[in-house]
């Protein structure tokens, strides 16, 4: 599959920022082949690794439904939302990744992905809480893992100028 090139180049964000974004956000929103082929777009939790976005779930319902039907999905994670309304705009950042999509069946990839996302959501916590919190919570755990085809990041023209304007000035 041949994915679209950006139409505004030059509100494309460099790949380390869009990295980066992915590394620090925390929600998006999931979008999947739905019931009836309608789009079903889900607000999630998730963590980042290494080209992979690893996502925590019940065992059944629509999003596994959906899964199930088709591996594709897009995953999108709003950095920055300012309004500005006496410019009748936002300033926005944001990053948009294609995939597939898979249930991790392996006990031991799904013990290494819920420890990520424990990770991510609870840094301080120690390392007995968070093994307990994951032991109470396995049996109707279920771990997604979406691996990364195509990523895009984009900014609003307005904050590509802010950025140009400190870059002369530097």
């Amino acid at each position: 599959m041949v994915f679209r090139e950006m139409r505004r180049k030059k509100q494309e964000l460099p790949q380390q920022e869009i990295l980066d974004i992915l590394r620090t956000g925390t929600s998006g929103v999931l979008a999947l082949l739905g019931d009836g082929d309608y789009p079903y777009a889900v607000p999630i939790s998730y963590v980042y690794d290494d080209g992979k976005i690893y996502f925590h779930s019940a065992k059944s319902g629509h999003k596994i439904d959906a899964i199930q039907r088709t591996e594709k999905a897009s995953f999108c994670v709003i950095d920055k939302d300012l309004v500005v309304p006496k410019e009748y705009t936002t300033y926005f950042r944001s990053v948009i990744a294609f995939g597939k999509i898979r249930v991790i069946e392996d006990d031991g990839e799904k013990r290494a992905a819920i420890e990520k996302l424990a990770v991510k959501y609870a840094p301080e916590d120690t390392a007995a809480s968070r093994d307990e919190a994951i032991s109470r919570e396995w049996e109707p755990l279920c771990m997604l893992e979406m691996t990364i085809d195509h990523i895009t990041g984009k900014e609003a023209i307005e904050l590509v100028k802010e950025k140009e304007k400190l870059n002369r000035r530097k």
